[in-house]
């Protein structure tokens, strides 16, 4: 899926991807070991936030890659 040569904007379509990641983890582990729907609630914005992210860098990560002409 992503053979060919990254670009820039590949590289920071892969910080946005990882960052968001490591966001929706967090939200995701903290309610794990707290569980109370009162967390949930308030951590919905962050939930989403981070999901939208993460579709914007798979998109900025595909579009950063340039194919390699075929020889």
């Amino acid at each position: 899926m992503f053979e060919g040569e990254k670009t820039f904007v590949f590289w920071i379509g892969l910080i946005i991807l990882a960052f968001s990641s490591v966001g929706l983890f967090t939200v995701v582990w903290y309610y794990v070991i707290y569980p109370s729907d009162y967390y949930l609630k308030t951590s919905v914005p962050l939930i989403v936030g981070a999901v939208v992210f993460i579709f914007i860098g798979l998109y900025m990560m595909k579009s950063g890659v340039e194919e390699k002409p075929e020889s």
